[in-house]
């Protein structure tokens, strides 16, 4: 069935289709956007729950209304999740173990990182994983889909970022999260979800990181920050609450954010970058943080900005044992993908 013949038969005010993301009626194979669920969490150092995001974001997603108020038949654009890969969440739980085995073993030791045997099968297996979503990523890329990413820890979307640098000469990255994940390695993981950043700016193609809302970072990361020459601009989430707190607004401070940004332009959203009661079992939670509409505010101001969105990553879901940070998930993945959609030409803002 192609689209066209999907949203035919579709009726978006009635319940969705069981199973599909959203409810939609699209498959991977007639969908303009393509989903790609990682569950993984083998480098995570505090609470875990982040590889159950996908399945949790699946799930809570039908209860996701599809009119969007601001993008006309937002849900025509045609959105798609690959099923949720049970080889990836199988090498996940054997690496885990092995990778909490080797935490317990540090107790403070740098001796224990470098020694423990342990680790070198970890930082392969995560360096596979990178591998399959470059791949997979890429594939659709090539097929001329919108794609996303949908994590697992924020360790996941390096190979996404590969497979982009592959296709644009240059970009820039929109990182939301609490922490500045610029660590060189953690606890020995180089390909720790505290390093994305530092191994996203290995790849020339990424001229610009623009991190917002950042709030926890070590000694270690500011170094890094202070000798990018210029290549990263920080926005802390401190900085942006006194600035309001004297008089400046949300808009004012978008418009900076916005600024500092070239055309192209990747998302990587840890939902850490929320405040605390919007995702509570998240991995790392930190207080401070923004409300879920200063977000979507900014997304709009970007794409309105003219800015082409080539990709994005969500991750840091944990379900927990309730249904709320599945569902905060959920909501926030809608208006990402609707907003790339715009930024692309897939789709036509109202307002």
């Amino acid at each position: 069935m192609t689209r066209e013949e999907s949203i035919q038969s579709f009726d978006p005010n009635a319940p969705g289709l069981t199973g599909n993301l959203f409810g939609l009626p699209f498959t991977p194979e007639n969908a303009a956007l393509i989903i790609v669920p990682v569950p993984w969490e083998v480098t995570v150092s505090y609470q875990t729950g982040a590889a159950q995001g996908p399945q949790a974001i699946l799930q809570a997603s039908a209860q996701v209304d599809l009119y969007d108020k601001n993008i006309a038949d937002a849900w025509k654009t045609g959105i798609a999740m690959l099923p949720v890969n049970d080889e990836i969440l199988k090498e996940n739980t054997r690496l885990r173990e092995l990778a909490a085995q080797h935490i317990a073993s540090l107790e403070g030791e740098d001796e224990a990182v470098s020694n423990n045997p342990l680790l070198k099968k970890i930082n392969e297996g995560c360096e596979n994983l990178n591998v399959y979503v470059k791949a997979t990523t890429l594939k659709y890329l090539k097929e001329g889909k919108l794609v996303a990413l949908l994590g697992g820890d924020h360790s996941t979307p390096l190979g996404f970022i590969r497979a982009l640098s592959e296709r644009y000469d240059r970009f820039g990255i929109l990182q939301i999260d609490a922490h500045a994940d610029l660590r060189k390695a953690y606890e020995g993981f180089i390909y720790s979800h505290a390093s994305i950043m530092y191994n996203a700016l290995k790849l020339p193609a990424v001229n610009r990181l623009v991190q917002v809302g950042i709030r926890d970072f070590c000694e270690e990361e500011v170094q890094v920050m202070e000798r990018s020459m210029g290549r990263i601009k920080t926005f802390f989430d401190e900085d942006l609450k006194a600035q309001q707190f004297a008089g400046k607004t949300w808009d004012t401070l978008c418009d900076e954010i916005i600024r500092e940004l070239p055309e192209l332009v990747y998302i990587s959203f840890d939902i850490d970058g929320l405040d605390p009661k919007l995702c509570p079992n998240t991995g790392t939670p930190v207080a401070g943080g923004f409300e879920f509409h200063q977000i979507t505010y900014l997304l709009k101001k970007l794409v309105r900005s003219g800015h082409k969105i080539i990709g994005f990553d969500l991750n840091e879901v944990a379900p927990g044992d309730g249904e709320w940070d599945a569902n905060v998930g959920a909501r926030m993945l809608y208006q990402l993908c609707n907003w790339m959609a715009v930024s692309q030409g897939k789709a036509k803002a109202t307002r």
